[in-house]
């Protein structure tokens, strides 16, 4: 559900398939609408590319670490909102999207959702969603274009199997308002035109202006792919001491993603020293080591 935001200032998150180009398109705006950003952290998430190599072995860890990034952004909302528009490249219920699709273990996929009704309703809704469509060649075209390490190994028929869940999700979709663009035939960053176009109806909609006949989303009937969870039956619930530990490890593993980002932004060591960014992170990680290794009963000298 997440909680409602009453701020002045309109909230717009943009959304759409891997490479649909979700990310430019929200810097691009921010200076049009004089707000500022929130952008997914994909640099700082430590399990990514083992995840593109093995999804079923690293989904879980993958999107634990997703999920606790997102909520953190998520928090820093309603403050920016206070001082202007705000322009997100996701909306923070991708995250169960990605997980269903990815996560197939069934008490995994459990615990998955238990963490998530709990950080979801603590929240923001956008006061708009804007999903921009594509077909299958436009988006593997971006992909390929834009070229990161990790995503050459990602085979097509997650991209169709990852097009086809945001179809059918958009296709029921009520939660907020919501703006459909095809960008097939747009390129908003070569052609100015395309992106005043872009912020034009983006700016109708957030008045009420009723829009042009927007594209119908028909949810597709294609077969769901084989790492993709049909049905689980409810498993055994989980001790607390089980939820402070997975919690240890969500702290721990944001700590490292955290230490990678500040790494691959700058040396780990200047004339002054670390700088602050990364010994803060090393602190934490510390911590929440520590905190996970007393939860579970592990001496971690014994394991020198």
């Amino acid at each position: 559900q997440g909680a409602s935001v009453t701020e002045k200032y309109p909230y717009i998150a943009i959304e759409g398939v891997i490479g649909v180009g979700k990310t430019t398109l929200a810097r691009m705006l921010q200076p049009r609408f004089n707000g500022s950003t929130i952008l997914e952290a994909f640099d700082e998430n430590p399990f990514l590319s083992d995840f593109y190599s093995d999804r079923a072995r690293y989904a879980f860890q993958t999107q634990l670490f997703f999920l606790l990034s997102r909520y953190r952004q998520q928090q820093t909302a309603a403050e920016r909102l206070r001082h202007g528009p705000l322009l997100s490249d996701y909306f923070f219920g991708k995250d169960r999207l990605f997980a269903h699709l990815n996560i197939t273990g069934e008490d995994e996929l459990a615990m998955y959702d238990r963490l998530y009704d709990a950080l979801s309703e603590k929240v923001p809704q956008p006061t708009l969603v804007v999903y921009l469509r594509a077909e299958m060649e436009t988006l593997m075209a971006r992909i390929a274009m834009r070229d990161r390490t990790y995503e050459r190994q990602m085979e097509r028929a997650y991209i169709a199997a990852l097009r086809r869940e945001y179809e059918t999700l958009f296709a029921s979709y009520t939660a907020t308002p919501l703006l459909v663009i095809d960008t097939d035939d747009l390129d908003f960053v070569r052609r100015p035109t395309d992106l005043d176009d872009i912020e034009s109806r983006i700016r109708a909609t957030l008045a009420g202006v009723r829009q042009p006949t927007l594209p119908e989303i028909v949810p597709p009937p294609p077969p769901r792919p084989a790492w993709t969870l049909i049905s689980a039956p409810t498993p055994e619930p989980r001790s607390e001491a089980n939820w402070q530990a997975l919690g240890d490890f969500l702290a721990l593993a944001e700590a490292v993603g955290r230490i990678g980002g500040a790494l691959s932004q700058q040396p780990p060591v200047g004339p002054e020293g670390a700088p602050e960014e990364i010994r803060a992170a090393l602190r934490d990680a510390a911590r929440a080591l520590d905190a996970l290794s007393q939860r579970t009963g592990v001496n971690l000298n014994e394991c020198a």
